[in-house]
């Protein structure tokens, strides 16, 4: 019997694991489906994607040999849904079984069967022993977490809650307050039936998330440059506190999510397609914001794919753009300007060892910040720095790495004279797939 949960969860797994697609890529390219399933086929596959090395510990003292990989796949599905969603036994090895005849591998569904019997008739014991934060996480990514990797990696193995932000002026109520302003609700609350959100008074964000267009802390009336600005979530934020922006993105397709998303909030922005690497303003900027690409790795426990798609070539190859995009920068910051370099990335190759490679060639130096109210991320240099394992009391947060610029010999600014924005009020939200169907 066909299960169009089970089937679609398959289809997401074989999409990320073996042709190297995002989760969300993957859901979007789902034949139409019923929402329900839609969410469940979701949470199913992000399960394993988040658990795959514990899962894979799991089944392998019921296998002689490795199986085809997408017998793997339903194998993990079903191992999930019973050890860790709570889906009863006879519907994990049932849908499982239905799963192997569906795809062409009948041929293995007794080996199905046979192994997930196993692990029920296990229960929940198959896990106990395991260093789950351990085998969840790929061997680069641990060692180069340094002495937070267990915080973090443990925080990954939750799904992440929903964080939502308010425009000026708007009361949010139904969720938890957070120190930084934001209202938390609990992971798989839809954002689209909150008060609000109809009426753009309301976004989905981290509240991580939330610092570098804060920390900014644009005037009223400010000219302030939103670089690599696309969904448009940090160029809301900046437009909402009264700043003139001037946003630019170079990619057509989040260009016109940044403006379909802008349009929602009402919020009137200068839009510049434009390659940022490249592209010069007639005029220089008193405050920049620079939300550099980057490996997304303070993301994963939003998306575990990441886990899975994520090499350490990678982080090579985005340090070198974000070099490039803070030398461009750099040469359109006016005297006495500040600039917000900002990744949301775990990496200390694309945080800490980019700003000091920045402050040695390009005449920079860092302003450093206080931030009072989550003062366990400044790092001793000044610069902001929250990881996963952070707020477990609240539930986490995401990991940024944020860093503020000013010209070494600019005249007249001292860094008591940089205004620090630190009332919840300022905090205005990061638009996300939530707005509007896109990504980003």
């Amino acid at each position: 019997m066909s299960d169009p949960t089970r089937e679609s969860a398959f289809a997401l797994l074989q999409a990320v694991l073996t042709k190297n697609t995002s989760l969300d890529a993957a859901l979007d390219a789902l034949p139409p489906l019923d929402s329900r399933d839609r969410a469940a086929a979701h949470r199913l596959a992000a399960c394993v994607l988040r658990h795959s090395g514990t899962l894979d510990a799991v089944l392998e003292p019921f296998l002689l040999r490795q199986p085809p990989v997408p017998v793997r796949h339903i194998l993990l599905l079903g191992a999930a849904a019973f050890l860790l969603l709570g889906a009863p036994a006879h519907a994990a090895v049932g849908t499982a079984v239905d799963l192997a005849r569906t795809k062409k591998l009948a041929p293995f569904a007794g080996l199905v069967n046979a192994v997930l019997r196993k692990v029920v008739a296990a229960g929940p014991a198959a896990l106990e022993g395991l260093d789950m934060p351990r085998l969840d996480t790929p061997a680069w990514a641990w060692a180069s977490w340094g002495q937070n990797a267990r915080a973090i990696a443990t925080a990954h193995a939750a799904e992440a809650p929903l964080d939502v932000s308010a425009k000026p002026g708007f009361t949010l109520e139904g969720g938890t307050p957070l120190p930084t302003g934001s209202m938390r609700f609990p992971p798989g609350t839809s954002v689209v039936e909150l008060p609000g959100f109809s009426t753009g008074d309301i976004w989905v964000q981290d509240a991580a998330a939330t610092l570098p267009a804060r920390l900014l802390a644009p005037l009223p009336g400010e000219r302030v440059l939103d670089l690599c600005a696309a969904p448009g979530g940090k160029t809301a934020q900046l437009a909402a506190a009264g700043a003139l922006v001037t946003a630019v993105e170079r990619d057509p397709a989040r260009m016109g999510t940044l403006k379909g998303n802008l349009a929602r909030l009402g919020l009137d922005v200068e839009c510049i397609l434009a390659d940022a690497a490249t592209w010069r303003p007639a005029q220089k900027f008193s405050a920049i914001l620079l939300d550099a690409p980057c490996s997304a790795t303070g993301t994963i426990r939003r998306h575990p794919d990441l886990l899975h798609l994520r090499k350490p070539r990678d982080v090579q190859s985005l340090t070198q753009a974000q070099d490039t995009l803070l030398d461009a920068a750099a040469q359109m910051l006016a005297p006495g300007g500040r600039l917000i370099h900002a990744v949301c990335s775990l990496q200390p190759e694309e945080g800490e060892a980019r700003i000091d490679a920045a402050c040695a060639r390009l005449g920079l130096r860092r302003a450093p910040f206080s931030m009072p109210e989550l003062p366990e991320a400044l790092t001793p240099r000044g610069d902001v720095r929250t990881h996963p394992g952070m707020w477990p009391q609240h539930g986490g947060l995401d990991g940024f790495f944020i860093a503020r610029l000013v010209h070494a010999t600019a005249s007249g600014t001292r860094d008591d004279d940089i205004v620090e924005c630190s009332s919840p009020p300022c905090m205005l939200g990061e638009l996300g797939p939530a707005f509007s169907g896109g990504g980003g």
